[in-house]
């Protein structure tokens, strides 16, 4: 592995500080976004329960506050849950974009990696180059110049496809869960305004 570290020049450098971040970011978003810990199991059933037995308390506010994004939601809604239908829903929508951004976290910074990671492979392919053009001197070709800019071409060029494919994928994928949970969540909010508001058993 050093061996095509030092191969791939110093341009290599900059991707593989890239790739570390994007390694870090995969794997805080995965532990982060697990559908458990966003939307917990029976969490309504559970939330639903409580307001019928005990009414809204501060002790119920503050552990669905803690728990979970989606616990964050009933919260708000709860909050406003002796106003209007409207002005309930009106501060889930609130409470939502708040989550949607932090369920988002990261996201951009994956994403522009994974655009990036081809143009710095790029970047370390016309450097390569240069060194190739500096191997034709008046007196002939430098074997060992021309050897090491073809090497700094080829490695960065591949190093860079390699972190942006993967990075790519995982950015595609943490998108569309993300879409998927938040979807999920105003489902469950709108139950939770109906039940309240004797809409729905």
């Amino acid at each position: 592995m050093l061996a095509i570290i030092e191969a791939a020049g110093w341009p290599i450098w900059p991707l593989i500080l890239v790739s570390v971040i994007a390694v870090a970011i995969i794997i805080e978003r995965s532990y982060s976004l697990r559908t458990k810990e966003v939307t917990p199991d029976k969490l309504l059933l559970e939330t639903i329960k409580a307001y019928q037995e005990r009414g809204v308390t501060a002790e119920l506010l503050g552990k669905l506050a803690e728990g979970s994004p989606l616990g964050r939601i009933f919260a708000t809604a709860l909050k406003n849950a002796h106003f209007s239908r409207e002005v309930m829903k009106e501060s889930i929508e609130e409470s939502g974009r708040a989550v949607t951004q932090e369920l988002d976290r990261f996201l951009t910074s994956l994403g522009t990696i994974a655009s990036m990671a081809p143009l710095m492979g790029l970047f370390g392919t016309v450097v390569g180059m240069i060194e190739i053009f500096g191997a034709q001197t008046a007196g002939g070709t430098n074997p060992a110049q021309l050897a090491h800019g073809i090497s700094i071409a080829l490695y960065n060029t591949g190093f860079g496809l390699i972190i942006a494919i993967p990075t790519m994928a995982f950015y595609r994928h943490f998108r569309r869960k993300v879409e998927a949970l938040v979807v999920d969540m105003e489902q469950q909010a709108i139950k939770l305004v109906e039940i309240v508001h004797g809409e729905r058993k």
